[in-house]
C-alpha cells in the first residue's frame, strides 16, 4: 500500500510546518498560555489565512479536505511544536457539529469560523459524565417560541475565547439514554450564563459553565431534536484521529530532543548515546512510535466505516496511543535526567501535553474495556 501524502496534503504539511516553526518558541508558548485567551490571535489568523481550518471541512461546507488523513496531517504538525491553539475544539468538535446543520444562518457562521473570524466551543461533558457521551443531565425544555436551558457543563475548552457555544441538552428521556439529546447554538454572552475560566494542564483555557434558565429561540436548535447523539459520537471519533495524530507529533519531537541530548551530553569522556543500553532504549521508543503511527493511519482510513467497525478502531487506537505516549514521555524524562524535570526546557511542555492526551476522550483503561465490549457485541 502507498502511504505517501498526496501533493495537496504535502503542500499543506510543508507550509504549516514552516509557519508553526516560525511562530512558536518556548517564550511565545509561555506568554500565550498565561494570557487571557490561552493562545495567540495573530498565530490563529495566520493559520486561517493558510487555509488550515478549511482543511478540516469538505467542499460542501466551504472547506477543501475533511477526511481522516487531512486531520492527521494538520494535527501532527501541531504536535511537533506543542501548539496550544484551540483548533481541535473550534474546528473539529464544535465546527464539525455545526456543519451537520443545514440552515443558512448556521452555514454562514461556519464560513466565518473557517475564515478565522469566529471561535466556537463544545459544552458536552458534565461533572458526573466522565467518558460517557450519552450521560447528559442538562435540559432544554420547550418554552413559548423556543427553549429554556438549565444545567452545568465542565471543562469547556476554548470557552473564554468562544463567541458561540454548542451545548448538548436533553429534550426528553432519562439521563443516560442515547435518544433525547439535542444540540443548541448559544451566544457566549447570553443572559443566564455563569462562567468560570481557568488554565488547563496541557495549555490553553477552559471554563466551568452554569446555564440558569437561558432563553433560546427555536432556530438555535442544530439538526433534529433528540437525535444528536450519533453526531456527537462521530465528531468525537474525528477528534480522536486529530488528538492521536497530535500525540504522534509530540512523540516525534520528544524523541528528537532526547536523541540530540544523548549525542551532546558526555559522561566518562564520551557522549552517553554511545552506551549500548541507552541505544536499546531509544530503539524501543522508535519502534513504539512507528506502531502508534500505523494505528493512527488505520483509524484515519476507517472514519467512514460502519459505526461499530469505526468505533472499534477508535478505541483500539486511543488505547495504543495512550500506552505508547506514556512510554515515550517517561523515557524522554528519564534519559534527560534532571533537565527533563524543568519547565524552562521545552521537553517539559511537550511531555505534559502528551500525558494529557490520554485523559481526553477516554483513557487507556476506558478504551480497552470499550474495545472488548464492542468486539463482543
Amino acid at each position: 500500500m502507498n502511504f505517501n501524502l498526496t501533493d495537496e496534503r504535502q503542500m499543506l504539511q510543508d507550509s504549516l510546518r514552516r509557519y508553526l516553526q516560525d511562530s512558536y518558541s518556548d517564550a511565545v508558548r509561555k506568554s500565550v498560555t498565561e494570557g487571557e485567551l490561552g493562545f495567540s490571535i495573530e498565530v490563529w489568523s495566520g493559520m486561517a489565512e493558510l487555509g488550515v481550518v478549511g482543511a478540516l471541512f469538505n467542499e460542501d461546507k466551504g472547506g477543501y479536505g475533511g477526511s481522516g488523513f487531512d486531520l492527521a496531517v494538520v494535527f501532527e504538525e501541531f504536535g511537533r511544536v506543542g501548539a496550544v491553539d484551540p483548533i481541535l475544539d473550534t474546528g473539529v468538535l464544535a465546527g464539525g457539529l455545526l456543519a451537520t446543520s443545514s440552515t443558512k444562518a448556521h452555514g454562514e457562521l461556519l464560513a466565518t469560523v473557517i475564515e478565522g473570524k469566529e471561535h466556537l466551543a463544545l459544552a458536552h461533558a458534565e461533572p458526573d459524565s466522565r467518558y460517557d457521551l450519552s450521560r447528559v443531565s442538562t435540559t432544554a425544555v420547550s418554552y413559548g417560541d423556543g427553549y429554556r436551558l438549565n444545567g452545568r457543563k465542565s471543562v469547556v475548552v476554548n470557552a473564554p475565547a468562544a463567541n458561540w457555544i454548542i451545548v448538548s441538552a436533553r429534550t426528553h428521556g432519562d439521563v443516560a439514554e442515547v435518544d433525547g439529546i439535542s444540540l443548541f447554538l448559544v451566544p457566549s454572552d447570553a443572559a443566564g450564563i455563569e462562567s468560570r475560566s481557568y488554565t488547563i494542564a496541557s495549555g490553553g483555557r477552559a471554563s466551568e459553565i452554569i446555564f440558569d434558565g437561558v432563553q433560546l429561540p427555536t432556530n438555535s436548535l442544530i439538526g433534529k431534536q433528540g437525535e444528536a447523539w450519533s453526531h456527537i459520537e462521530y465528531s468525537q471519533a474525528r477528534a480522536t484521529v486529530a488528538l492521536c495524530a497530535e500525540a504522534l507529533g509530540l512523540m516525534e519531537s520528544i524523541q528528537a530532543l532526547t536523541a540530540d541530548y544523548l549525542r551532546t551530553r558526555k559522561q566518562f569522556g564520551k557522549p552517553i548515546g554511545k552506551f549500548q543500553a541507552l541505544q536499546h532504549r531509544m530503539a524501543d521508543v522508535l519502534i513504539e512510535i512507528e506502531q502508534a503511527r500505523s494505528a493512527v493511519i488505520n483509524l484515519a482510513g476507517h472514519l467512514d466505516a460502519t459505526r461499530d467497525e469505526r468505533e472499534r478502531h477508535v478505541s483500539a487506537t486511543k488505547n495504543l496511543v495512550g500506552l505508547v505516549g506514556q512510554r515515550v514521555a517517561e523515557e524522554g524524562v528519564q534519559l534527560h535526567g534532571g533537565i527533563g524535570m524543568t519547565m524552562e526546557y521545552s521537553l517539559g511542555h511537550l511531555v505534559r501535553r502528551l500525558t494529557m492526551v490520554d485523559h481526553r476522550f477516554g483513557d487507556t483503561t476506558h478504551h480497552l474495556e470499550r474495545f472488548i465490549a464492542l468486539s463482543a457485541a
